[in-house]
């Protein structure tokens, strides 16, 4: 097996999916809210295993499990990545000014509350 990892373009292709994942409440993509704290990779016996490091809007979301679901899925779905953990973190609290600014354009012209 292939033992020679590109990390750097396997992070842009896990990134590449994650801006697929979506709060159903909210009109951002999960990484442009700033959710995403950390892509981490770690090789054992040729396996690659990748941990997203991430936290909600809120501690009481409604859609915590299937969020994390859907992390779990979509950065499993990188061909070199042969497992994925998803790390639920609340420290440092989310806030809006992590949100990119592609975030911040897509709530203000949807008109979206800003989730605080």
């Amino acid at each position: 097996m292939e033992t020679n990892f590109d990390f750097k373009e396997i992070e842009k292709k896990v990134i590449e999916h994650l801006k697929k994942v979506y709060d159903p409440e909210i009109p951002a993509n999960i990484f442009d809210l700033g959710l995403i704290y950390n892509i981490e990779f770690d090789i054992n016996n040729n396996y690659l295993y990748c941990t997203v490091t991430m936290t909600l809007t809120s501690p009481t979301c409604p859609v915590a499990d299937s969020l994390l679901e859907q992390v779990k899925y979509v950065t499993l779905a990188v061909d070199e990545i042969d497992e994925a953990f998803v790390k639920l973190v609340f420290s440092p609290p989310w806030s809006p000014e992590m949100m990119t600014e592609d975030a911040r354009e897509i709530m203000g012209a949807s008109g979206a509350a800003m989730p605080f």
